[in-house]
């Protein structure tokens, strides 16, 4: 693709990730609102998050096997299609059960948007120029974080819950004007039968182990990693796998997806900020939200900043430089959540770090790794390494916190935790190539 070209194609595809990202926070200061209108606990209101999440898992699987397969317009364009027929459903559901159904639609279409525009740009932008477009595209999603409560609230306090998801249809259908002329439309010709036997193993498999997770189900995330078993022999058989496992044979590769999913794990210490602020601190709801937003808004400052630098220093380097940020950023409010002026100070150096793990620097990895035919899959199973971490970093702050009877100490052990979770995401950074040594061009498609 040309210079000209690239930034419709940015925009189109930025457009798409930011509705997906926006759905993510956009209902928190709207779950009052949403319990009151279905009668339901506020226990119950987690399955709104959870269900978006386990959905997005499935989602990314099909989305990166299709794109592959059939292109990345028609995938994408049918991504953004399902998102908004899911709006639809939730803004018309008459009972919970319902709306929950609807964020499953909103989710299996949310969920193809980012690994499909990932893929598209490894496919047409120079690796000269890759990584400050992979930047741009991610930096919507921290846009996104940071807007997405400040609307939610707005919009239910002044009109209804309702109207978040209305919002919806016109920003889709810009994007599928845009994309029909925009996203290339020509398929990396990766044929052959679709494995749907691997599809549902994997699906299903990942289902269960999440759901155990979240649910604290030891049997069923056993039954998930039974069927996660029997997903590794399937594609050991089969000639077109969903999952290549030469993939993973690559050491840049299997590092890579192995950093992924330890970024994930530190992204769950950003779920817990705000409560830990108004528990030690005092302050309003309010107050703790803007925290939190400083840090997304620091984020949102570093994305592209990251992206670019990629292209001239390599992703190894950007990638080191964010774990040390962060580790810094998560040890200052391990030892100083007590204080506004220290935790604002940790929320800027935190927000920095994440700003340069999250995002652009392993998906640049595995663009400049993987051939046309099996990038969009591989782009679609870092996605989801990231997700499981996030759900494995809220699952592990949670234990601690259970588990320590005073909640000051538990806190400091939560964050302590979590620092020593960076540390070894600084370690897996330090074994990766330099940038003399990362690939010009992509990895020669091995057979499976």
């Amino acid at each position: 693709m040309r210079d000209r070209s690239s930034f419709p194609l940015l925009i189109t595809l930025g457009l798409g990730v930011f509705a997906g990202a926006l759905d993510l926070g956009v209902l928190s200061p709207a779950l009052p609102a949403l319990a009151r209108a279905f009668g339901v606990v506020t226990g119950d209101l987690s399955w709104i998050f959870t269900i978006y999440l386990l959905v997005n898992v499935v989602a990314i699987a099909v989305a990166g096997a299709l794109a592959d397969r059939y292109g990345r317009r028609r995938i994408y364009m049918l991504s953004m299609l399902t998102f908004a027929v899911g709006s639809a459903v939730t803004i018309l559901a008459p009972t919970y059960e319902y709306f929950l159904l609807g964020r499953a639609v909103q989710a299996l279409g949310a969920g193809g948007l980012f690994p499909v525009a990932t893929a598209a740009i490894g496919d047409v932008v120079p690796p000269s120029r890759r990584g400050a477009a992979l930047g741009a595209v991610a930096a919507t999603w921290g846009v996104a974080a940071v807007i997405g409560p400040v609307f939610g609230g707005a919009v239910t306090h002044f009109f209804s819950w309702q109207w978040i998801f209305a919002a919806n249809f016109p920003l889709a259908a810009i994007v599928l004007v845009l994309a029909r002329r925009y996203v290339p439309a020509l398929a990396p010709q990766s044929r052959g039968p679709l494995d749907l036997l691997g599809l549902f193993l994997l699906s299903f498999g990942l289902l269960c182990v999440v759901d155990g997770i979240v649910s604290m189900r030891p049997v069923i995330a056993a039954i998930g990693v039974v069927l996660l078993g029997g997903f590794l022999v399937q594609e050991r058989k089969v000639e077109n796998p969903i999952v290549p496992l030469s993939l993973l044979r690559a050491p840049q590769l299997a590092k890579t997806y192995v950093l992924e999913l330890t970024i994930g794990v530190l992204e769950g210490s950003l779920f817990f900020i705000p409560t830990i602020v108004v528990a030690v601190q005092h302050v309003s709801t309010a107050t703790a939200g803007l925290v939190a937003a400083l840090g997304a808004a620091t984020f949102v400052v570093v994305i592209p900043v990251s992206g670019r630098a990629l292209d001239r220093i390599g992703s190894r380097d950007v990638l080191l430089a964010g774990a040390v940020l962060t580790e810094i950023g998560l040890a200052i409010f391990a030892l100083g959540f007590d204080s506004m002026p220290l935790t604002l100070l940790s929320m800027v150096v935190a927000g920095a770090g994440f700003g340069a793990l999250l995002g652009a620097p392993t998906r640049y990895l595995v663009t400049n790794e993987t051939g046309p035919s099996r990038r969009g899959i591989a782009v679609s199973l870092l996605s989801q390494c990231l997700i499981i971490g996030q759900i494995l970093g809220s699952a592990m702050a949670g234990s601690i916190i259970g588990a320590i009877r005073n909640d000051v100490e538990a806190y400091r052990f939560t964050y302590l935790a979590f620092c020593a979770v960076a540390l070894a995401a600084l370690a897996i950074s330090s074994t990766l190539r330099a940038r003399p040594d990362e690939r010009a061009a992509p990895l020669e498609e091995a057979a499976p």
